[in-house]
């Protein structure tokens, strides 16, 4: 029987062309099946590995560019781990530059509301409820699947008294009467013809095409948050949309504020606009 060491050595050839971190992925996949930590592992590289039949199964999945984050059911956001699901979205890192922009306006509201459209995992409204004390949160999206996930993040997390969560497509379903401080998304914003890589096919696609050019949805979003007269409205957006996006917005509205911001690979990745 071989050691954890030799079949990580071993089945890391497997993901060579995958991930250029393979064997830190045999090694995740691992301690996934064994419910162990990575101090274990270290400690334990020398002893026999007792699922190899297992882990071989999840690692050749795993090079067909099967997200490995559907395999273990989790991702990190924010230094926090969420629950992830096939059927939605994955948490990207990108994403955490949206609740650092969010924080920095609403720490300065008191008792803030925030709607949320296209709430996926639930990670931009999870990590908004456990970062500001006195905030409420209205959060919708189209796809089933997502609000059942978005919930119970919100339940491991223990904010679920923070987040409303509502059946929505965009706005439609969101009552009237409610009041909101600032809107954030990270909605659908590729193009219909364009061709995905193999690794993210495997996600929604409700969750990535936003239409014939990619910003027909950003641009319904911007037009309802400024009709409704939302003082804030951050969105992520594509990394080729920040001059259409600049020339829609300056042309059809005269806001106080819009700025771009950059991801850490220096795309164009968002922006925040003050009505």
């Amino acid at each position: 029987m071989k050691t954890y060491k030799q079949i990580i050595k071993e089945y890391s050839a497997l993901l060579r062309e995958v991930t250029h971190i393979p064997a830190k992925e045999v090694e995740i996949l691992l301690l996934y099946l064994l419910e162990k930590n990575t101090i274990w592992l270290h400690l334990n590289y020398e002893k026999e590995c007792s699922c190899e039949v297992e882990l071989k199964k999840l690692v050749q999945r795993r090079a067909t560019q099967y997200p490995i984050e559907y395999i273990t059911k989790q991702a990190s956001f924010y230094g926090e781990m969420f629950e992830v699901m096939d059927g939605v979205l994955i948490p990207r890192p990108e994403t955490e530059i949206l609740v650092d922009k969010a924080l920095e306006v609403l720490k300065d509201i008191k008792s803030p509301n925030v709607l949320e459209i296209g709430v996926g995992s639930g990670i931009i409204s999870v990590m908004l409820a456990l970062l500001i004390d006195e905030i409420e949160i209205v959060a919708v999206d189209i796809n089933d699947k997502a609000l059942e996930l978005a919930k119970r993040n919100a339940i491991k997390h223990q904010v679920e008294d923070k987040i409303r969560f509502i059946k929505s497509d965009l706005f439609t379903n969101v009552p009237d009467e409610l009041k909101f401080d600032m809107v954030v998304s990270n909605p659908p914003y590729i193009a219909d013809d364009y061709k995905l890589p193999k690794n993210v096919k495997y996600e929604p696609s409700n969750a990535l095409f936003g239409g014939e050019v990619g910003d027909e949805l950003l641009k319904n979003i911007i037009d309802t948050t400024l009709e409704k007269k939302i003082k804030y409205l951050l969105c992520e957006m594509g990394y080729d949309q920040k001059k259409p996006l600049n020339n829609y917005i300056n042309t059809h509205y005269k806001v106080q504020k819009l700025e771009f911001y950059k991801d850490l690979e220096d795309f164009d990745r968002g922006f925040f606009l003050k009505g």
